[in-house]
């Protein structure tokens, strides 16, 4: 312990005092740290002031930025929303659009598989037809394959192209010569050229063996073959149907193949030359048509010839009737121009019997006997 005076002093207290001390020091030195850091921190204060100062200016500033984007944000949701608006009605305007395009669509759609049907309907028929001309075909091939049902085939088109060309009295068929045969078809022509005699021909075997033929020792033989076939009905046609001074000087052959005849003219154009030299003209069934109008025209100049004296004999007739058409026309002018005028005349007796009548009737007696020197007088009255 430590006598301070009156007080003892213990080293508890001691501490304490030592402490104090030092507060008291430290108290000392911070007031004097204090004063320094005080005029040290003027300068600081002043930066700070004015950092305070900007700071302010930034928050206006942002305060600004925050009202310009708040403007900013409420146009851009605006234009959003016109936009969103625009783009409901762009989006209703395809959409009804695309439903018009669609419903077209699908009517059009409809109304091509109504067609499509339609026309697979006529396909269905067309190949009914094609399944029943298949079946007409393989009989046709049957009746072409028998030589007799041939001819009648050649015979009856024949007919059919000579009834459609010229009239029923001009023609006759299966017609019996003087010598014996019996032509096809006889036109009644006149001199010159006279009756002229189409016989049908149909080579039908050497045409299918030329078409048929693999090899060229087929084909050289089915050309012989078409060429005597030809030949022969050329022959018998010029010995049989062309008749000194009862048929023409030359007949026709009738082909009822076209293909037939175009094979002769491109391919054996001697067989052509060799029938014009016989006086036996090659024709198909056009050509036979063609002749045939031609032949026409020649009848119907004919007949007009052979009425010409008939016409002559009209037309006199009719001149006549003409002429006393036009004395009758004349009679009956004269007698219109009398009618005219009794009728002139009728009207001025008319008038003045109705003047005479008014005169009358307003008691004017004095004007009476002066109106007409013809006047009858009045009979005087019995006494």
């Amino acid at each position: 312990m430590i006598t301070i005076g009156e007080y003892v002093v213990g080293p508890v207290e001691l501490v304490a005092l030592g402490i104090a001390a030092i507060v008291i020091v430290l108290l000392i030195l911070s007031v004097r740290a204090a004063g320094r850091s005080a005029r040290l921190a003027e300068p600081l204060a002043q930066q700070m002031g004015s950092v305070a100062a900007r700071v302010q200016m930034l928050s206006d500033g942002q305060q600004q930025l925050a009202g310009g984007l708040t403007h900013v944000s409420e146009a851009q949701a605006a234009a959003q929303s016109s936009m969103l608006q625009l783009m409901e009605k762009r989006l209703a305007q395809v959409s009804e659009k695309m439903n018009e395009n669609l419903q077209g669509s699908s009517r059009r759609t409809a109304h091509s598989l109504g067609e499509l049907q339609e026309r697979l309907k006529t396909i269905d028929k067309a190949q009914e037809n094609i399944t029943k001309l298949s079946g007409d075909v393989l009989s046709l091939q049957d009746i072409l394959s028998n030589k007799q049902t041939r001819g009648a085939f050649g015979e009856i088109q024949l007919n059919d192209i000579v009834g459609k060309a010229l009239p029923k009295d001009s023609y006759a068929l299966q017609h019996t010569l003087s010598n014996g045969k019996r032509a096809d078809c006889l036109i009644h022509l006149p001199n010159p050229p006279g009756p002229i005699v189409i016989d049908s021909k149909f080579p039908l075997e050497a045409y299918e063996a030329l078409l048929n033929a693999k090899t060229q020792s087929q084909l050289n033989e089915a050309a012989r073959m078409l060429r005597t076939s030809v030949k022969a009905h050329i022959k018998a046609i010029s010995e049989k149907y062309i008749l000194d001074g009862e048929t023409a000087d030359g007949a026709l052959m009738f082909l009822p193949s076209e293909a037939v005849y175009a094979e002769l003219h491109a391919n054996f154009p001697e067989l052509v030359r060799e029938g014009f030299a016989a006086r036996v003209w090659i024709v198909s069934p056009t050509t036979c048509m063609a002749t045939l109008n031609t032949m026409r025209a020649i009848l119907k100049d004919a007949r007009m010839r052979e009425q010409a004296g008939a016409i002559r004999r009209e037309l006199g007739l009719l001149y006549a009737d003409v002429e006393r058409l036009g004395t009758r026309v004349e009679n009956l002018d004269r007698h219109f121009g009398q009618a005219a005028k009794d009728i002139s005349d009728i009207k001025i007796s008319a008038d003045k019997a109705g003047r005479r009548a008014r005169r009358l009737d307003n008691f004017d007696f004095e004007e009476l006997a002066p109106e007409d020197d013809k006047v009858v007088p009045l009979a005087k009255p019995d006494s």
